[in-house]
């Protein structure tokens, strides 16, 4: 079966550098087949026979063993991908005048009616969940209006990984693939 997994917080500010050379290599070495990297951003596409909890505590272990720090590791099946990717509106993009993004969610947090508990203006904004991810788009000049960014410092912050709309629509296109 193919997954992606999606390494939370790395190679941003003083975060953990994980190379995707060495990514991909390390992920290798553990068996998984097909692997492929997106971008710097912790985005492993890969086949397996494991399931999706073996898969998050075999790369949790192995990336800590060779980081020397914990990274968590949010790994969710290609159907979910697509599925994710196949909810964002086709027009929604990254632009001039909008930003579209996709909070990937942990299964603890992955419920519908967190998108009512996160502290942002929805009439600023729209937003929806999806099984698996939260979605947004933002006109630009609504930015600082819609408190997007106060998301951070809600609890549920720290169960989700959030990449913009092109990431999500390559990485579900990487899960379509043969």
């Amino acid at each position: 079966m193919k997954y992606v997994a999606l390494l939370r917080g790395i190679n941003v500010g003083k975060g953990v550098r994980v190379p995707m050379k060495t990514l991909k290599a390390l992920l290798e070495e553990l068996g998984l087949g097909d692997v492929a990297t997106y971008l710097n951003s912790g985005n492993v596409v890969f086949s397996s026979s494991l399931s999706v909890p073996e898969l998050t505590r075999l790369l949790e272990d192995e990336l800590e063993r060779a980081f020397g720090a914990k990274i968590r590791t949010l790994v969710k099946t290609s159907a979910e991908m697509i599925a994710i990717a196949e909810s964002i509106p086709s027009e929604w993009g990254n632009g001039q005048g909008e930003q579209t993004y996709v909070a990937y969610l942990f299964s603890d947090v992955d419920q519908p009616g967190l998108v009512s508990a996160l502290p942002v203006k929805m009439e600023f904004l729209t937003i929806f969940y999806t099984p698996g991810a939260i979605v947004w788009n933002i006109k630009r000049e609504n930015y600082n209006r819609s408190h997007i960014t106060k998301i951070v410092g809600h609890s549920s912050y720290a169960r989700m990984t959030t990449r913009n709309v092109n990431t999500a629509r390559k990485l579900a296109a990487l899960c379509a693939e043969p």
